[in-house]
Formats: C-alpha cells, sequence, structure tokens
C-alpha cells in the first residue's frame, strides 16, 4: 500500500492559493462598516473571513508558489492586508459623512451636549449622528449593498492579482477622491442648517426689538423643538440624500478595486 506522496512545492501552492486570499478578506472585514465595528465578535469576524475564503477560492486565478515563511511571502500577506484594509476603509468614509452631518445638527440644534457611546467604535458621538448611522446600516443591509462589497472583493483578486504589486500611484489617486464625505455631510444637512439659521437670525430681531426679553430662556427650547421638527421633516427625503452617496461610495469602490 504506497501512501500518498506530497512535495514542498504542492504543499505550499495550497497553502498559498488558502492563505493569501484570506488575509485580503480578513482585512477587508475588519475594516469595513458593519462587519468590522465592535459589535461583531473577532472571532465570528474570522468565521466570517473562512467561510468567504473557501467559498471563493476554487474560483480565483492562480496564485504565486511561495512559501509562507520566508520573506517574499511575508511580503505578499502585508500586501494583501493592506490592499484589503483600503478597500475597507474606502466604505467606511461613507457611513463617516453620516455621522459627521449628525454632529453638525446636534450643533446647529443646540443638542452638541445629548452624546452617548459609540458601541461600534467605543467612543462618544452626537445623537443624531447615532441614529443617523443605524438608519444608514438599515439601508444598506436593505439594498444588498454588503453583497456588492463582497462582489467587488472577489473581482479584486482577478483586477488586482495577488504578487502584482501594490499599485501604489493608482491607490493614491483613489485617495484624492475621498475628500467628497466632508462635501457630502455638508449638503445633507443643508436644508436643516438654512432654516435654523433663519431661526436664529429671527431670534437676534427679537432681541433687538425687545431687549427686556430673556431670549436665551426663550430660544434654547425653541431652537431645540424647532431642530427636532426640522429634522423629522427632512428624513422624508433621506432615501433620495442616502442613493446617490451609496451609489458614488460603491463606484470608488469599485475604482479601487479596478472593478467593472
Amino acid at each position: 500500500m504506497s501512501l500518498l506522496a506530497l512535495t514542498d512545492a504542492q504543499i505550499s501552492t495550497w497553502v498559498a492559493s488558502f492563505m493569501l486570499p484570506l488575509f485580503r478578506v480578513g482585512a477587508v472585514l475588519m475594516t469595513m462598516p458593519i462587519f468590522g465595528t465592535t459589535l461583531v465578535p473577532k472571532r465570528i469576524r474570522l468565521y466570517f473571513a473562512l467561510a468567504i475564503t473557501v467559498v471563493i477560492t476554487p474560483g480565483l486565478p492562480p496564485m504565486p508558489q511561495v512559501s509562507p515563511l520566508d520573506l517574499s511571502g511575508l511580503l505578499l500577506i502585508a500586501e494583501q492586508i493592506l490592499i484589503g484594509a483600503l478597500l475597507g476603509f474606502s466604505l467606511q468614509l461613507f457611513f463617516q459623512a453620516f455621522v459627521v452631518a449628525g454632529q453638525i445638527i446636534s450643533i446647529q440644534m443646540g443638542m452638541g451636549f445629548a452624546s452617548m457611546v459609540d458601541p461600534t467604535n467605543g467612543v462618544s458621538a452626537a445623537v443624531i449622528g447615532q441614529f443617523l448611522t443605524m438608519l444608514v446600516t438599515l439601508l444598506f443591509l436593505g439594498m444588498n449593498g454588503h453583497l456588492v462589497v463582497f462582489e467587488v472583493l472577489t473581482e479584486s483578486f482577478t483586477t488586482l492579482p495577488v504578487g502584482s504589486g501594490m499599485l501604489v500611484n493608482h491607490f493614491w489617486e483613489m485617495a484624492g477622491k475621498m475628500g467628497w464625505v466632508l462635501g457630502a455631510a455638508l449638503l445633507l444637512v443643508l436644508p436643516a442648517i438654512t432654516a435654523l439659521l433663519v431661526v436664529n437670525i429671527a431670534f437676534g430681531i427679537m432681541t433687538r426689538a425687545a431687549p427686556q426679553l430673556n431670549i436665551f430662556s426663550v430660544g434654547f427650547p425653541l431652537t431645540l423643538v424647532l431642530g427636532l421638527v426640522i429634522f423629522w421633516v427632512s428624513l422624508g427625503d433621506i432615501l433620495n440624500q442616502y442613493q446617490p452617496l451609496a451609489t458614488e461610495a460603491l463606484q470608488l469602490l469599485r475604482d479601487m478595486a479596478q472593478a467593472r
């Protein structure tokens, strides 16, 4: 009875064909929104990465034959981690636009003091920003945005094959396009800021017309209530504001991965 003989080259090829994609998939899951937050335990994220890698590995292009423990193998692992982290971070910016928008609205309406611990990042954040984050998370999952991310991730192994180099210039060009986050946040809150500005101007006119009126005791609660009403009204158009931003964020993800 003959035993199955395996060479070092065969073992290295099998290990590389699974381990190298695992590091890229794992880096994406560790940095992207929803899955990369502290709400999802690291062990669960590891199980997700293993499951996704097992599913997509048979359809990936051939991996380079390297030893995982020598310098070339470590450089390839670092390359996969960096590519995956950049892809996840580019999607993280989309969610942060709504956090910044909620922070701006909170400050303008006088609710900047109303903060709570953000369970996803472990820091204090404005309540309105937290509400917008949960709303965008539900919209993102409800419209299968996570499936688009996994599709782009799988295609990135063809467009950015393992061992082809980091394409630093390409990623540097894409980084220049990430400045749309602040502009997107300002566009989200522009109607609410304009309405609150009109309210503050009205209070200023009242102060000039009736100096004996204690505008601080009257203006603060009115600004707070009117701000909540304005925010509630603006939520009716949140879907029309979400769709172009989500499209731009996913297109940026595709451009970084050079996907179709």
